[in-house]
């Protein structure tokens, strides 16, 4: 098997580079989504900013997420080593077509709002839509800025540079914070917007240091060969976005039904994302450029080892915070959120659902390595077909509960659950047909962690049930640094490979910083 050390290295670097802006941001995110439930807590209004958001946030997902990592990142690293013009033009070619369908969609959205969230809310919701209508236009504007955000990050992505793009979101979480305290008395859930705006405005400028020798410019002239292999590219991602948009509308349009739904759902995912964030999202964006290099000079060995690496830094990581959470959901819900206007019940419906969407958690973070495998690959039709396929499972799940059963809105919960298992499942079975996995010791990686988690959970369980009812900071702290020395331990009895392989990193670079 070839070596992983070195290849993986530099993108161990990168995945604590990325971890790190990645934790900020979520510590704001949890000032962010409190301040929410503070002054909203559950209910109508939240609901309402949830299903607005719904409709820039697919705008900005179909025309910009999609393409960074699937279309962006794998053909601007191509040209970033060369000749730096011929770099630009194929960015300003990129920028120039991304911003002119921002802006036309922007517009459209803008004038046909109404049209839009009737679709979402269905037309026994008038209350729902009345508030949720001024919403989407005031938080339209802000799509365009983070169009060119997220173009920025695609550029020093591509160039290796991690640093600011990983604190655009910390930027985007305080323009919503500051939005909402100095805004809430005046403009009511209408703040949220305002705060987005804010954010947005200040992810642009936190990244533009980085394009400080940037050569950009607009034209619309013939695009250049990169700019029509990056669409090509990244048709079939629209493809997948499309499926999600009817998985979304879906989701929403059911969820608005029940009063509270989408608030709770919001902030039970709120938490989902965090280890989502850290782990997932961190070693996905470090890998990308790694094995993007490695597929272009058909380097298969490397590309498998790294691969497998990556997907085995995420079991290590992400197996411990499913455990965690699921053995402290409530007094975590209590510690976060409850306060304000957001009491016990709130805490105790949030948990509830925090709970459901656990099995599905770390399906979701390996799923997000092996997207960006395919990517690597060039090959972006693959995962975007499994995501009508991965729709078919929320279906198949969420409606049968939804009819037979008193979940609730729950029902909606596991639906999602089976959507992200299902995929998961499907993406790695398809990825191993063109880059086997054999001998690289992944089901033993996943075996020794559900064995350490478990145990972990135990003694977690345990130790809530020995020092009986306490405040919810107490029961998480206590829990929190068991679990993490239960687990780490374990690792190392286990003789786990990604944790004797990630501290070795983590040590290296302090040793690097010292030096």
């Amino acid at each position: 098997m070839a070596n992983p050390d070195r290849a993986f290295r530099s993108v161990a670097v990168a995945a604590l580079l990325i971890a790190f802006g990645n934790i900020a941001s979520r510590l704001v995110g949890f000032i962010r989504e409190p301040t929410i439930a503070f002054f909203f807590a559950r209910g109508v209004e939240v609901d309402a900013f949830q299903l607005a958001w719904t409709v820039p946030s697919t705008i900005y997902d179909l025309l910009i997420a999609g393409a960074v990592s699937a279309a962006l990142v794998p053909v601007f690293a191509e040209y970033a080593e060369g000749e730096r013009d011929e770099f630009w033009r194929v960015v300003s070619g990129v920028l120039s077509i991304a911003l002119a369908a921002l802006t036309a969609l922007t517009a459209l959205t803008i004038w046909q709002a109404p049209l839009l969230i009737a679709l979402l809310a269905g037309p026994q919701q008038a209350e729902l839509r009345e508030l949720a209508t001024p919403l989407v236009r005031w938080l339209m504007p802000a799509v365009l800025l983070m169009g060119f955000s997220g173009l920025a990050t695609a550029v020093l992505h591509a160039q290796q540079r991690f640093l600011l793009p990983a604190f655009t979101m910390v930027v985007f979480n305080l323009g919503m914070v500051l939005g909402v305290v100095l805004l809430h008395q005046q403009l009511g859930i209408n703040s949220l917007a305002v705060g987005a705006l804010l954010g947005a405005l200040g992810q642009v400028a936190l990244q533009l240091p980085g394009l400080r020798d940037a050569r950009l410019r607009l034209h619309w002239g013939q695009p250049h060969p990169a700019v029509r292999r990056i669409l090509w590219l990244y048709a079939p991602v629209a493809l997948g976005i499309a499926f999600s948009v009817l998985g979304t509308l879906i989701d929403r349009r059911l969820a608005a039904g029940f009063e509270a739904a989408l608030s709770t759902m919001r902030y039970a995912t709120t938490l989902i994302q965090l280890p989502l964030g850290l782990v997932a999202s961190a070693v996905a964006l470090a890998v990308l450029p790694t094995l993007s290099r490695q597929n272009a000079v058909a380097d298969e060995a490397n590309f498998r080892a790294t691969l497998a690496m990556g997907l085995k830094v995420v079991l290590l990581l992400i197996m411990p915070a499913t455990a965690g959470l699921a053995v402290l959901a409530e007094p975590v819900v209590a510690l976060v959120f409850q306060r304000g206007a957001f009491g016990a019940e709130d805490s105790a419906a949030t948990a509830l659902a925090l709970l459901l969407y656990l099995p599905g958690l770390p399906a979701a973070a390996l799923d997000q390595v092996l997207i960006f495998a395919f990517y690597a690959r060039k090959n972006t039709l693959t995962p975007n077909l499994i995501q009508g396929a991965a729709i078919g499972c929320y279906v198949l799940v969420a409606l049968p509960l939804l009819w037979l059963s008193e979940l609730g809105f729950l029902a909606l919960v596991l639906g999602n659950s089976a959507q992200w298992i299902g995929h998961a499942l499907l993406t790695y079975l398809l990825l191993t047909r063109v880059v086997p996995l054999g001998g690289l010791r992944l089901g033993e990686a996943a075996l020794k962690g559900l064995v350490a988690a478990s145990v972990m959970a135990l003694a977690v369980s345990s130790l809530i049930w020995l020092v009986g009812p306490q405040a919810p900071w107490v029961v998480v702290l206590l829990g929190g640094s068991l679990g993490a020395m239960v687990y780490a331990l374990l690792c190392r009895l286990l003789r786990i490979e990604a944790f004797d392989f990630f501290v070795g990193v983590v040590r290296a670079r302090i040793a690097a910083k010292r030096a």
